[in-house]
């Protein structure tokens, strides 16, 4: 029995790849893009079943009215999948307001809109899966990413503290945290603030080597990632987490070990704030 997926963002990296194998399967996919010229050739070679919207998930308004239309055509989505989103790089002190506030619009509750928005329809519905692209940067944290992670870590804990409210349902959450990835993310849209020289040889600039390729590639592999992400929807019951790629997975271990470590050795002074009965 083929599904109805609705993914944000499918004009590159995940999103994209994710909406090639799902159409290529035989299933339909309502996807989200703010320009429709680098999905042309899908629209024209699924027209049954590859339907394009535009959307901007940092208008909350906009998110209600296309979550609306879509239940006015058709009975079911199947599986939400989350995954517009970017990276923006670059020290705290060297972030405009601006920046901070889009990229939290977008990452962050960008993604909180359409969970909201679609929860009520996925309960009436009888169930349905939600799939919430993150990274392992929603564990681990660098110099020069504190915006990013600010959005992830906040995403991780909304969806984290949704499944509980939601498995009753029938409704499986899952957040995703890929690796670095040869995608577009990391070497097309990623974004820099406007750097100062005052952070030059800082720990916050040393973004700027992983962005050039001369360096070496990401090893992620989109396409196995994304097959990943698929096959984990007929898993039930849903896992809450998901790391894809060894070294996020190495990096994330040791980071939590670490944090683990730091916690335990709190134990008396925890105690020592209680009250003594």
């Amino acid at each position: 029995m083929s599904k109805t997926y609705l993914i944000t963002g499918v004009s590159s990296g995940f999103g994209y790849e994710m909406t090639k194998q799902l159409l290529a399967n035989g299933e339909t996919v309502i996807g989200t893009v703010r320009n429709d010229t680098k999905v042309q050739h899908l629209i024209e070679k699924y027209p049954d079943t590859f339907f394009r919207k535009f959307l901007d998930v940092t208008d909350t308004e906009a998110i209600k009215e296309l979550i609306a239309d879509i239940y006015k055509h058709i009975d079911k989505v199947d599986v939400l999948i989350n995954n517009a989103g970017y990276g923006f790089f670059g020290a705290a002190e060297e972030l405009s307001e601006e920046e901070v506030n889009h990229i939290i619009a977008t990452n962050l509750t960008g993604s909180i809109g359409m969970i909201r928005s679609i929860l009520p329809h996925m309960r009436k519905q009888g169930g349905g899966r939600i799939i919430q692209m993150s990274s392992y940067g929603g564990q681990v944290a660098f110099a020069g990413n504190s915006m990013y992670h600010a959005t992830k870590w906040g995403i991780e804990g909304f969806v984290e503290s949704v499944a509980q409210e939601v498995a009753p349902f029938n409704i499986g959450m899952t957040i995703v945290e890929p690796g670095g990835a040869r995608t577009e993310f990391r070497y097309g849209s990623a974004q820099v603030a406007q750097l100062m020289p005052e952070y030059n040889g800082n720990p916050a600039h040393d973004f700027l080597t992983m962005l050039d390729q001369q360096n070496g590639l990401a090893p992620g592999d989109p396409e196995k990632m994304a097959t990943k992400i698929i096959e984990s929807i007929a898993i039930a019951p849903a896992p809450l987490r998901m790391v894809l790629g060894s070294a996020a997975l190495n990096s994330t271990i040791d980071t939590l070990e670490k944090r683990l470590v730091d916690f335990q050795s709190q134990t008396e002074l925890a105690a020592s704030t209680d009250f003594i009965e």
